[in-house]
């Protein structure tokens, strides 16, 4: 139905337009009021360049119209589209996010360093450990460090054919304080790899970060192979020579510290992987840092199965004589 009011205008036009010469007067009043407009909005520029006219306001924001009863409200239905339908982000690029890859869990070769001490008797009977040779060798098997250290302790016992010490060795060793200060500023920050490297550590009164520590005697855990054993402790040399198939510490010139940490390096590379995931993967159930027990290390280290029998005739009687030169 049209309004009442919306008619009248209609009818009163009907007649001005039904006259010829009625669209030519609407017309020349239609340029005029044009060019009176644009007069006008040049003037009223030029005054607001000088100042002399302020600019106008912008009209404030109509408030948001009411919803009627049972209409949603503005806007609900665009939020809820825009959670079930997301738009891409800026750029027109889909929101498809790759997750970024994992970092590796292997350490940098940089970072990885082993060790290997060899150690002579000093203190009643021979029966104390203490540093006489330490070898420091990189990740791809350059020496880093490699020299004889002089015991705080008068040497009783060289152990000559397993350490391969001897006086002369001697002559040009350095004090143990300032190899251990020169030692642990090498393993500082680094994982160090080692074969039963608690007895090296307590030889260099040292505790390394067990979460930094790869002992390769744990290497045989790793591996399934039938002709390996694995018992609770396997020697470098048994370990070299089934998993490396390399021979070392032959001959009667005793053990080679550089050789040994060489050796160890290659047998934690042979499982490094597998090592390191499982170390990501564990969660640390051994407190970090803590000092062993130097009582209980010293008997493993004396009663090793693998050294000789006639050991400890060797030693009693080399610690016999030394002391009774001393007296």
């Amino acid at each position: 139905m049209v309004p009442r009011e919306a008619s009248e205008p209609a009818q009163c036009l009907c007649p001005l337009l039904a006259n010829p010469n009625a669209k030519d007067v609407l017309g020349r009043k239609h340029k005029r009021k044009s060019r009176q407009h644009q007069w006008f909005m040049a003037w009223k520029a030029l005054l607001q360049e000088q100042g002399l006219l302020s600019t106008p306001a912008e009209p404030a924001p109509s408030p948001p119209p009411v919803p009627m009863p049972g209409e949603a409200p503005p806007g609900t239905e665009t939020a809820s589209s825009q959670r079930q339908h997301p738009r891409a982000e800026s750029g027109g690029a889909p929101c498809n996010r790759k997750p970024t890859p994992r970092a590796s869990t292997t350490p940098l070769p940089s970072k990885c360093v082993a060790i290997d001490c060899e150690m002579v008797g000093t203190g009643p009977r021979g029966r104390v450990s203490e540093l006489a040779r330490c070898s420091v060798v990189s990740y791809h098997g350059d020496v880093l460090y490699d020299k004889y250290v002089r015991p705080e302790m008068p040497i009783v016992d060289y152990r000559t054919r397993w350490s391969g010490i001897t006086p002369q060795h001697m002559r040009k060793a350095i004090p143990f304080r300032v190899a251990q200060k020169e030692i642990l500023k090498l393993l500082k920050g680094k994982v160090v790899v080692g074969h039963a490297l608690h007895n090296d550590f307590q030889a260099l009164k040292y505790v390394h970060p067990r979460s930094q520590t790869r002992d390769t005697t744990a290497v045989p855990n790793f591996l399934s192979q039938p002709g390996l054993h694995t018992r609770t402790r396997v020697s470098l040399k048994d370990l070299a020579l089934q998993l490396l198939h390399k021979r070392i510490q032959v001959g009667r010139h005793g053990h080679s510290s550089v050789e040994d940490a060489m050796t160890a390096m290659e047998l934690y590379q042979l499982v490094e992987v597998q090592w390191e995931r499982q170390e990501a993967s564990s969660p640390c159930t051994v407190p970090e840092d803590r000092e062993p027990d130097s009582g209980t290390d010293m008997e493993q280290y004396m009663e090793d199965q693998y050294w000789p029998a006639d050991l400890a005739q060797g030693t009693s009687g080399g610690t016999g004589q030394a002391l009774d030169r001393k007296a």
